[in-house]
């Protein structure tokens, strides 16, 4: 199954690709959509929105997975992440997939085994979890831990599912 997780902000939204078959992962791609600070915020989200478009256009995933937003201090700021996780959560939808969400810390618990891990202790894991793995940005980083963690949640999903045959 191949996935797509995203770590949405107004500056970067990183995206990564994975695919999961059973307990083992393979890294596709990975990667950000910029956009540029100067331009009006709806500008912006437009470009966001044409990014993952063509991120999700270009891979073709079944399903998505997108990091909560957590509050900042300044509201201003968490009303624009917010915006911007908007968009993260709409493209794929609109594209037919299924997007889950998850918190920072279930995702760094998921991928480190500590909820309160740092960048760079999630970075080294999922450059171990997914072998020829080079993310060269924290942000598609975070993407790929995002879609690692839906990984492991959906394969432990789907065996809860699965109908009992008796014996």
């Amino acid at each position: 199954m191949r996935l797509i997780g995203l770590d949405p902000g107004l500056r970067n939204t990183g995206w990564g690709i994975i695919e999961s078959s059973g307990s083992r992962l393979r890294y596709v791609a990975d990667g950000a959509v910029h956009t540029d600070s100067d331009r009006p915020l709806a500008e912006r989200l437009v470009q966001l929105h044409e990014g993952l478009t063509a991120v999700i256009a270009a891979y073709r995933p079944v399903a998505a997975a997108v990091e909560e937003t957590f509050v900042n201090k300044n509201p201003t700021s968490t009303l624009k992440l917010g915006l911007a996780r908007g968009v993260a959560l709409l493209v794929p939808a609109l594209a037919g997939l299924a997007v889950a969400e998850y918190p920072a810390n279930l995702v760094k618990k998921s991928v480190v085994g500590a909820g309160h891990a740092g960048k760079e202790q999630v970075q080294a894991m999922v450059r171990i979890l997914l072998p020829g793995c080079l993310t060269e940005t924290a942000d598609a980083a975070d993407a790929l831990a995002v879609a690692i963690c839906h990984a492991h949640h959906a394969e432990t999903a789907a065996r809860w599912q699965k109908p009992k045959v008796p014996a």
